[in-house]
C-alpha cells in the first residue's frame, strides 16, 4: 500500500456509519462508567421520594477526590456479603459474564446486588433513635425528615424506647466505624437497610449494623429521569 493509499483508506473507515456507531458505543459507555448512569428503582423502600420503577441519573463524580455522602444524600451503592439475599447470588456463567460486559462497558449494572438509600450519618458519628418525639439522632441533634413514608409506630409513654415491648423504630447508639455510611429507606418501615437487624432494641450492640462502604458507592441520584410525570431533582 502507498502512502497515497494509506490516508484515503482511513478516511474511509472513519467516515463509515459502522464507524461513527462504534464511537458512539465507546462515548456512552465512558460517559455511563464515569461520569452519569441511570439507575432502576426495583422496590418500595424509598417510597414516596422514589417510586418502584422510576429511573434516576447517578452522579458517579460525586464523591471524587475529598467529596463524600452527607447526611440527607441519596446513594446508589453495591451491597456486600453482609446485606445477604442478592450479593452473594449464584448468577451462572452466561450471566455473570454478561454482568462483568455491562460493567466494563457501563451499560450494565455495577454489581449483582445494587442499593439505593438515604444518607444518614458517615464516619465518625453517632446515631440513636429516639428523641422524646420518635425522631433519629446523629450527633445529639434531631434530624428533620419530611421524606419519611410509613415510619414504624411510636407513642410517647405507650410505645417508646422506654416500654416492654420497646418501639421498633429504636434503635440502639452507634458510631459509625471509619469508611462506611449508615442508610436508611424513607419508607422506613419497609425497607431493608443499615437499621434493618437493630430495631426494637435499645442496647448498644454494633453486630447489628450493616453498613454501606466508601469503596461500593456508586455515585449520587440527583433526578428522577422516569416517567415523564415524575421528573425532577433529588
Amino acid at each position: 500500500m502507498t502512502d497515497v493509499e494509506r490516508p484515503a483508506r482511513w478516511r474511509r473507515i472513519i467516515g463509515s456509519a459502522w464507524f461513527h456507531l462504534a464511537l458512539a458505543f465507546v462515548v456512552v459507555g465512558a460517559l455511563l462508567s464515569f461520569v452519569a448512569k441511570p439507575y432502576w428503582v426495583p422496590s418500595g423502600s424509598m417510597e414516596q421520594t422514589l417510586l418502584v420503577g422510576d429511573r434516576v441519573l447517578v452522579n458517579r463524580l460525586a464523591y471524587v477526590g475529598d467529596a463524600h455522602p452527607s447526611t440527607g444524600e441519596i446513594v446508589v451503592f453495591d451491597a456486600d456479603e453482609s446485606w445477604g439475599s442478592g450479593a452473594d447470588l449464584d448468577e451462572g456463567p452466561v450471566k455473570s459474564v454478561l454482568r462483568r460486559l455491562g460493567e466494563l462497558s457501563g451499560f450494565g449494572p455495577s454489581g449483582t446486588h445494587t442499593l439505593i438509600k438515604r444518607v444518614i450519618a458517615g464516619p465518625g458519628q453517632t446515631v440513636a433513635c429516639c428523641s422524646a418525639e420518635g425522631a433519629v439522632t446523629v450527633d445529639g441533634e434531631a434530624l428533620d425528615e419530611p421524606y419519611v413514608f410509613e415510619d414504624f409506630p411510636f407513642e410517647p409513654g405507650a410505645l417508646d424506647c422506654t416500654t416492654t415491648p420497646a418501639s421498633p423504630r429504636c434503635l440502639p447508639e452507634v458510631t459509625v466505624p471509619e469508611g462506611r455510611y449508615l442508610v436508611l429507606g424513607d419508607h422506613r418501615s419497609l425497607s431493608a437497610d443499615s437499621a434493618q437487624h437493630c430495631r426494637g432494641g435499645t442496647e448498644n450492640d454494633g453486630g447489628c449494623w450493616l453498613w454501606a462502604r466508601d469503596e461500593d458507592i456508586v455515585g449520587r441520584a440527583i433526578v428522577i429521569l422516569w416517567p415523564v410525570s415524575r421528573w425532577g431533582g433529588l
